[in-house]
């Protein structure tokens, strides 16, 4: 492996799967917010959060390559085999920073804003934050959330109060269960895992990612209920039964310690896709029907 294709595998583009996150705002807006600018700034809005999370990915293995290096697999990433040093990746990392802004800019200030928060969040996360419990969790989470923001921004798109809270929630509910996954894997196989994990008991996590899952599915069904009260279609409110059982087959796979990585579940269990597509046709068909 090459330097070129050591950064590449660095940035980790099977990741980028996490940005189209930034469409969701375009699902409920409706016929008449969608338009060419909203598309175009939706998809300015998912090549920033590439290029800024690619950039964030090479800093944390830059800052982490002493202790990649003494992981069992951590230690075949390319800069803790020597592939990438330390300094190149910075240097990337710092042109993709100025990149993925500098185009937010060019787009839209208030994107510029989100990409911004989102960055500064990822970097203290990389410098320290994700050893402190709770704070962590709400880093994670948060990054899942300002994709949606950062979509609905860049679309010129207002965003609800019901859809905020949805996705808080379900990003809430997604970090717990990746935690929660975390530390049943390294009770299952023995495996180290990271010390943020350590000092969460599994009691806890499913705690949080409950809690999540509950007013997940309340602020949906209110928004639901809310459509229904304000444009007289039934199917906003059909749509809750595929969401709830979407909600709870993901479930399934958090208690049972598979939903350490969401995107790759997201792709390989095909009835949570199925329940997924159904939720979009219907949510679809309660917003254009």
């Amino acid at each position: 492996m090459n330097a070129v294709a050591g950064l590449v595998k660095t940035a980790r583009p099977r990741q980028w799967v996490k940005n189209v996150l930034v469409v969701a705002p375009l699902l409920p807006a409706g016929a008449s917010q969608l338009d060419a600018h909203a598309f175009t700034g939706a998809a300015i809005a998912f090549v920033a959060f590439c290029v800024v999370a690619s950039a964030v990915y090479l800093v944390n293995d830059a800052k982490d390559v002493e202790a990649d290096r003494a992981h069992p697999k951590k230690r075949f990433r390319p800069i803790a085999a020597g592939v990438v040093s330390p300094g190149t990746a910075y240097a990337v990392a710092v042109a993709l920073f100025a990149v993925g802004l500098a185009g937010s800019a060019l787009w839209d200030w208030d994107l510029l804003i989100v990409m911004a928060v989102y960055a500064a969040i990822q970097l203290a996360y990389c410098f320290g934050m994700k050893h402190e419990p709770v704070v962590e969790l709400a880093s994670v989470a948060s990054g899942f959330l300002l994709r949606a923001l950062a979509g609905g921004v860049a679309a010129g798109i207002p965003l609800s109060s019901w859809f905020l809270l949805t996705t808080a929630f379900g990003s809430l509910f997604m970090a717990a269960g990746k935690r929660y996954a975390e530390a049943r894997q390294g009770e299952a196989t023995g495996r180290q895992v990271r010390r943020v994990v350590q000092r969460y008991t599994q009691t806890y996590l499913r705690f949080v990612w409950t809690l999540s899952a509950t007013v997940l599915v309340t602020a949906y069904s209110l928004w639901a209920f809310t459509v229904l009260n304000e444009s007289s279609t039934r199917w906003s409110v059909v749509s809750v039964v595929p969401f709830v059982l979407a909600v709870l087959r993901y479930a399934v796979d958090v208690d049972r310690g598979q939903a350490e990585e969401p995107e790759e579940l997201a792709l390989h269990d095909r009835v949570l896709l199925v329940l997924a597509l159904a939720w979009v046709a219907v949510l679809l068909l309660a917003v254009y029907a």
